[in-house]
Formats: structure tokens, C-alpha cells, sequence
């Protein structure tokens, strides 16, 4: 066995080595991990509060969010593929590329959100509140448009875009 003088130089070698390591990362502005997704799938999420949450790699697909409060949330790209956020509160919520497809919107209040990009085919946005809410590229079926073009009106406060002209209604 060796003497506790025989096994310095190691721990000492150790101790450098941990010391490179953190000084390294952090003059190189490595980052811990990022938080991993939650996936809320077919969940029951009736009247959930995920207000002012970042929600950016979550997925909700065919979640029941009915009546759900995610009001000023970050859910650009979430996926709420077949989701039923019937009643639910997205008033002011960033939802650019967001995946709605299917979704149940109806009577839901979309007030001042971000859409951008969002994919909403076969959405259902019926008696949904969409003042000042930014349609901009948003894929949609030309019924869908020609319904929330019947209520268009207002502008968005972040992008200042008009809520018809995103919606290039007539």
C-alpha cells in the first residue's frame, strides 16, 4: 500500500482538471442543457393555468385544454395537433409556427396573439375572439378564413399589423 504522499499528485491532477473544466465553459458561455418537453398528449387539462409559462418544447397533442388559461404564454412550434382549447384563454400568447392543426378553437379568445406561420388546417375557430390577432402566413382552409374575416378587426400591439390584412380578407 502506498502512502497518502503517493496519492497528492493525483488529487491535485484532479482538482486542476475540474478547475479547467468550469473555468473553460465558462469562458467558452456553454450553457446547462435545456429543460426537456413535456409531453402532455391526451392529457385531461381542463381549466389548466399555464399563463405567462414558456411552453417552447411542449407538446399537447389531442390534449383536452378546454377552458385552459395560457394567456401571454410562449408556445411558438408547440404542437397542439387535434387539441381542444374550446373557451381556453390565448389572449396575447406568441403561438408563431405553432402546430393547430385540428385544433378546437371555439369560442376561444385569441386577442392580441401571434400566429405567425402557425399551420391551421382543419381549425376550428368558431365564435372565437380574434381582435388584433396577426394571421400573418398562417396556413388555413379558405372556409376558415372566410369565417374569421366575417369578425376581423384590430391591431396587433407587437407587430402592429392589421388583423384583416393578415388575413388578406376582401
Amino acid at each position: 500500500m502506498g502512502s497518502a504522499a503517493t496519492y497528492r499528485p493525483f488529487r491535485r491532477l484532479w482538482a486542476w482538471g475540474l478547475a479547467l473544466l468550469v473555468v473553460s465553459s465558462v469562458w467558452l458561455g456553454l450553457k446547462p442543457a435545456a429543460a426537456a418537453a413535456e409531453n402532455y398528449n391526451r392529457e385531461n387539462l381542463v381549466m389548466a393555468d399555464f399563463a405567462g409559462k414558456d411552453l417552447t418544447p411542449d407538446d399537447f397533442t389531442k390534449a383536452n385544454m378546454r377552458q385552459a388559461d395560457l394567456n401571454h404564454a410562449i408556445a411558438a412550434g408547440v404542437r397542439f395537433f387535434a387539441t381542444n382549447l374550446e373557451a381556453a384563454n390565448l389572449e396575447g400568447t406568441d403561438l408563431r409556427f405553432a402546430v393547430l392543426d385540428s385544433a378546437r378553437l371555439v369560442n376561444a379568445s385569441l386577442k392580441d396573439a401571434l400566429l405567425e406561420g402557425a399551420f391551421a388546417m382543419n381549425a376550428d375557430f368558431r365564435g372565437a375572439d380574434i381582435t388584433g390577432a396577426d394571421f400573418t402566413d398562417v396556413l388555413l382552409r379558405s372556409d376558415a378564413q372566410n369565417l374569421l374575416c366575417q369578425t376581423a378587426s384590430g391591431t396587433n400591439p407587437i407587430t402592429g399589423q392589421e388583423t384583416r390584412d393578415t388575413l388578406m380578407c376582401p
